[in-house]
């Protein structure tokens, strides 16, 4: 049956090898998109190298007074700034919801 339909139409065998390579391409871009994607949620992760340089630069060496009272200053302002947004997304969600 498919060599009596690939004999009246050629593009069948291409078309199922394409469907086939594209169907391949496009889960291993959900996959890799995935990968990069998780970066972006985990901010700490990217702040703690950012605040390390930073007060190192501005604080002095780490392990001085300056570089603690730098690293708990960015400290406490991740913390207001986590804060501050939590309650713009719950306000938001709040509105939505017509509480």
């Amino acid at each position: 049956m498919i060599m009596l339909e690939a004999a009246t139409n050629p593009g069948t065998i291409m078309g199922s090898m394409t469907f086939t390579r594209h169907a391949a391409i496009v889960v291993t871009v959900l996959s890799l998109g995935g990968c990069a994607n998780l970066e972006r949620h985990n901010p700490n992760a990217l702040s703690q190298g950012d605040d390390d340089a930073y007060c190192q630069t501005h604080g002095g060496p780490q392990g001085s007074a300056a570089y603690t009272a730098c690293r708990k200053n960015r400290d406490v302002a991740v913390t207001r700034s986590d804060r501050m947004e939590r309650s713009h997304r719950d306000l938001a969600e709040r509105m939505l919801n017509g509480q």
